[in-house]
C-alpha cells in the first residue's frame, strides 16, 4: 500500500509538471518566435517479485513478476518547428523562413534568437527590445561583405555619406535624322551631366551639326550622312567657349550608310579618354547607341546620360532575403550597409532557453555555423514580417486534459491508499 501511494505521489509530481509545461505553452501562444515543448514520461525502477524461469523438456518457461515503482519526467523537449508569419510592415521586423537563428550579443555573451522583432537605437545599431546587438558582417571600404570574416555588430548610421562619384563616360543615345529643315542643314542639341570628386555638377551640352556634302559646289546645301560634334558649357554655344570633340558618320552592318551604326572620329588624338574635360578630367562620349535613319519628316531625337553622382545622403534602408542591408541615397545610388548572419546547429532543439526568447549553445547542441540566410540549409530572411509562436492550442488544450485528468487519477490512488491503511489500522484482534 505505501508503494502504491508513493507511485501515486510520483505521479502527481510528473503531472504536475506536465501542466506547468502546458500552461506555460499557452501563456506564450502569442510571443513571437516561441518554440513549444513537450513531455515525455517513462516508468521508474520496478521491484522483482518473481524471477524469470528458463524453459526446461518439462516446463516452459516464465516471465518475471515486477511491480513499478511509479514514473517521472524522462525528457522535456523542445518543438522546433516553424511558426506562421505575421505581417507588421515594420522594416526591422525579421522573420526566418526556415532553420537558423539570428545570433545577438548581450555584454560578453552571444545569444540565438527566432525573435526578429529588432529597432535601431541612437547609435543606429540594430537591437532586440531589451537592447542586444543582433549580430552580422560589415562592408568593407569597397562596399562588399566577406562572409567568412567575424561577425560584428550591425550598424546604420543615419549620418551616413556616399562619397561622390566621378562622371567618366556621357553616353549618348537616340537617332539623328539628316533630312533637310526648310531646306538647311540639321542642327541637333543635346546635353549631360558631370560631377567632379568633390560633386560639383557641370552640365556639358552637346551639338550634332549635318555637314554638308563636299561633292555638292557652289551654293546648294546638300546633305551627308556625317555630323560635326561640338561642345560647351553653355547652352548658346557662344563663339570662344564652343570646342569641336569630333564627327560622327554611320556605317551599316555590311560597311554600307543605311544608319544603323555610329563611328564617332575624335578631334583629340586619344580616342580612349575623348575629347572633352570636366576640370581637367576627361570624359569618355559613348555613342554605341546613336543611329542615323533617315525619315520622312526630319525627326531627331536624341537624349544624354552619363555616370557620375553628386554626394548623397541616406534615405531609406531595406533587408533582402540574404539578409543583405542596402542602403538607398538620395544621388540615386545604393550601397550595401552589411548583411545579417544566420547560426546554424546541429541539433537546435539542444540549445539551451535563457529568457527573453533567448537560446545559448549546449554541450548537445553543437556549436554555431554562420552563414548566409537562404544557402545551405539556413532559411530566407523575410523583410515586415515576425514568426509567430508554433504552440497548437487545440493540442495544448487536449495536452491539458490529459494532465488534469492524470493528475486526478493519481491523487485518487493516494486516497485509496490512504483508505486501506485505515482499514488495517482499525482491525480487531
Amino acid at each position: 500500500m505505501l508503494r502504491s501511494m508513493f507511485s501515486g505521489v510520483s505521479g502527481l509530481r510528473s503531472h504536475q509538471t506536465m501542466m506547468d509545461v502546458v500552461g506555460n505553452n499557452i501563456a506564450n501562444v502569442n510571443t513571437a518566435g516561441y518554440k513549444s515543448s513537450g513531455v515525455v514520461f517513462a516508468d521508474t525502477m520496478s521491484q522483482l517479485t518473481k524471477a524469470a524461469g528458463a524453459p526446461t523438456t518439462a516446463n516452459g518457461g516464465t516471465n518475471p513478476s515486477q511491480v513499478g515503482l511509479g514514473v517521472r519526467v524522462q525528457a522535456i523537449t523542445q518543438n522546433m518547428t516553424q511558426g506562421s508569419a505575421q505581417a507588421t510592415g515594420k522594416s526591422t521586423d525579421l522573420m526566418l523562413q526556415g532553420d537558423g537563428m539570428f545570433a545577438v550579443q548581450s555584454g560578453d555573451g552571444v545569444f540565438y534568437t527566432r525573435n526578429g522583432s529588432f529597432t535601431l537605437d541612437a547609435n543606429g545599431s540594430i537591437v532586440t527590445n531589451d537592447g542586444a546587438y543582433v549580430m552580422g558582417w560589415k562592408p568593407d571600404a569597397t562596399g562588399k561583405v566577406n562572409t567568412n570574416s567575424q561577425i560584428d555588430k550591425l550598424v546604420i548610421p543615419s549620418d551616413t555619406v556616399m562619397p561622390a562619384q566621378i562622371t567618366k563616360t556621357g553616353t549618348i543615345t537616340g537617332n539623328l535624322d539628316n533630312t533637310l529643315n526648310a531646306g538647311a542643314l540639321r542642327s541637333v542639341p543635346t546635353s549631360f551631366k558631370a560631377y567632379d570628386d568633390q560633386g560639383n555638377l557641370t552640365t556639358v551640352y552637346l551639338r550634332f551639326d549635318n555637314q554638308q556634302d563636299p561633292a555638292v559646289t557652289g551654293g546648294t546645301v546638300a546633305k551627308s550622312n556625317t555630323w560635326n560634334v561640338s561642345w560647351s558649357t553653355d547652352p548658346t554655344f557662344p563663339t570662344g567657349k564652343t570646342l569641336v570633340a569630333g564627327s560622327i558618320n554611320f556605317a551599316g552592318v555590311s560597311g554600307g550608310a543605311d544608319g544603323s551604326k555610329a563611328v564617332f572620329t575624335p578631334a583629340a588624338a586619344s580616342a580612349t579618354a575623348g575629347p572633352i574635360t570636366v576640370d581637367g578630367k576627361p570624359v569618355a562620349l559613348d555613342f554605341a547607341g546613336l543611329t542615323g535613319f533617315v525619315g520622312t519628316t526630319g525627326s531627331s531625337s536624341v537624349q544624354g546620360k552619363s555616370d557620375g553622382s553628386p554626394i548623397g545622403t541616406l534615405v531609406s534602408y531595406s533587408f533582402g532575403t540574404d539578409g543583405v542591408i542596402t542602403g538607398s541615397y538620395s544621388n540615386g545610388y545604393k550601397q550595401t550597409l552589411g548583411q545579417v548572419a544566420v547560426a546554424s546547429f546541429n541539433n537546435s532543439a539542444g540549445l539551451r532557453k535563457e529568457g527573453n526568447s533567448l537560446y545559448s549553445v549546449s554541450t548537445n547542441s553543437g556549436a554555431p555555423v554562420y552563414g548566409i540566410a537562404g544557402e545551405n540549409g539556413r532559411g530566407g530572411l523575410l523583410a515586415g514580417s515576425l514568426e509567430m509562436s508554433n504552440v497548437d492550442l487545440s493540442a495544448e488544450f487536449t495536452n491539458l486534459i490529459l494532465a488534469q485528468r492524470g493528475f486526478q487519477a493519481n491523487s485518487k490512488v493516494i486516497t485509496s491508499s490512504d483508505e486501506l491503511l485505515q482499514d488495517l489500522v482499525n482491525l480487531k484482534r
